[in-house]
């Protein structure tokens, strides 16, 4: 039985690129790389579709950007821009049909409704939500769509035919539409896997579609590989039907020339401790562990980790990164990037106060509300510890693509 068309994808393109190009109207039509600061040697974090032409691609590093496209403009990346952008897109395809899954800053899924489900009707949803983009925007800011009975097809489908696309996969179409891909184009096969299906003879998507369960099972060894199966077949297997378990919170700084020593260093340490603390209070969870990791100039990475019992308290946070601190070999080397992780995250419902010093924890709880709430209403830098104050106003908030700031709780 032919399944019915079932979930409409929208992907943005080159997003943080085509930001910078619709703020900033001189850059639009030209190569943009966006990078996280404006040195050589860090890398672009995106790239305009006119820098892609000459072969630049998010990771490529600015220098050799600028050889391998002449005149390419590289701008620094303003993530409070992108994340504003992002919301009002948001509400701009919300006004057009309801979003059921925001995935990523530049990624979201929408289920069609029972009475939507003809290409008809959804060739019109579509053509809505491009001219409003454009209208809201300018015609810099530009968004793939991808429709088809589940999720994980249409968001194939709003790859393939990337800038400004739009393809409807319906389920008559199934498996030949797919034939043109590489096994790399679908979601959920890496570079490993790959691998691991070219080892079974498995080298097409054409051979991939005709391969029985049993063998996709015992290659992914794992329901995944039954999931696959589904999925290549438009049957009803959706990967945004629940919210993901967060299970840590990471927050990381490439360090600039004038902040790789490390007595400048260590602010930037204190400055994303606490950032990654807030932010944990702010989802109402607690962590028992803390990971410290350095990349060196020249040098050989380091990391380390400390376990404890459940907290929430920043001030317990900084002792304890300031010990992870003490033990880092090359103490006088110069540090290129930085990155803290809480781990093994619980929530604050799951999770029994210790019957010991009662009042000394209420009173720690106080002062990290009393903290979080100031930098709500009047900064992010209105409050804040001591040992973080030579890296304020040098870490800004960033944008995983699986993670959106936001923008009252991080800076």
């Amino acid at each position: 039985m032919p399944h019915p068309l079932r979930a409409l994808f929208i992907d943005m393109d080159s997003y943080f690129a085509s930001a910078e190009q619709h703020a900033q109207p001189h850059l639009r039509g030209k190569p943009v790389g966006v990078a996280p600061m404006l040195v050589e040697t860090t890398c672009c974090i995106a790239a305009s579709y006119e820098a892609k032409a000459h072969g630049v691609k998010t990771g490529t590093r600015v220098s050799d950007a600028r050889q391998m496209c002449p005149g390419i403009k590289i701008v620094e990346a303003r993530p409070p821009l992108y994340v504003e952008m992002h919301h009002q897109i948001v509400d701009l395809v919300e006004s057009c049909i309801h979003v059921d899954h925001v995935l990523s800053i530049d990624e979201m899924v929408c289920w069609l409704p029972y009475n939507w489900r003809t290409r008809e009707i959804v060739n019109d949803v579509a053509e809505q939500i491009k001219e409003k983009m454009t209208s809201t925007f300018s015609e810099s800011v530009r968004c793939s769509i991808g429709i088809a009975p589940n999720g994980w097809l249409a968001k194939t489908a709003s790859k393939m035919e990337k800038p400004d696309g739009f393809v409807i996969i319906e389920s008559e179409d199934l498996p030949e539409k797919l034939y043109s891909l590489e096994l790399g184009d679908l979601h959920g096969i890496g570079s490993n896997m790959e691998l691991r299906l070219h080892s079974h003879g498995i080298h097409s998507v054409r051979e991939l579609c005709a391969t029985p369960k049993h063998t996709l099972h015992a290659i992914w060894n794992s329901v995944g590989g039954n999931q696959l199966w589904h999925k290549l077949r438009g049957d009803s297997v959706d990967d945004y039907a629940d919210e993901p378990v967060r299970r840590s919170i990471s927050h990381g700084h490439v360090l600039p020339p004038d902040l790789r020593h490390p007595s400048r260093a260590i602010a930037v340490v204190h400055r994303l401790t606490q950032k990654a603390g807030t932010r944990m209070r702010h989802h109402g969870l607690l962590t028992t562990t803390l990971e410290l990791h350095l990349s060196y100039l020249g040098k050989e990475g380091w990391s380390s980790k400390a376990t404890f019992p459940e907290t929430m308290d920043s001030l317990f946070l900084t002792k304890t990164v300031k010990i992870l601190w003490k033990q880092r070999p090359h103490q006088g080397g110069a540090i290129r990037k930085v990155n803290i992780v809480l781990g093994k995250l619980v929530s604050e419902g799951q999770y029994t106060p210790s019957l010991f010093e009662p009042v000394q924890n209420a009173q720690l709880t106080r002062l990290n509300e009393v903290i979080d709430t100031v930098s709500t209403r009047y900064g992010k830098q209105a409050l804040y510890l001591g040992g973080a104050h030579d890296a304020i106003g040098s870490v800004q908030a960033k944008i995983a693509f699986t993670h959106i700031p936001n923008i009252e709780v991080e800076d």
